[in-house]
């Protein structure tokens, strides 16, 4: 049964991955600054 644990994990860390890229699309800090060299925010 090791590979229920296996698609579990990776199911949930995709899952992760994808909620973490919506909210950070979707956030006032993200939404401000959409350029890769954006200047705003901590250095």
């Amino acid at each position: 049964m090791w590979y229920f644990a296996w698609i579990l994990g990776l199911g949930l860390a995709l899952t992760f991955g994808i909620l973490n890229a919506l909210w950070n699309e979707f956030s006032p800090d993200g939404a401000a600054c959409d350029e890769v060299d954006c200047d705003e925010g901590p250095a």
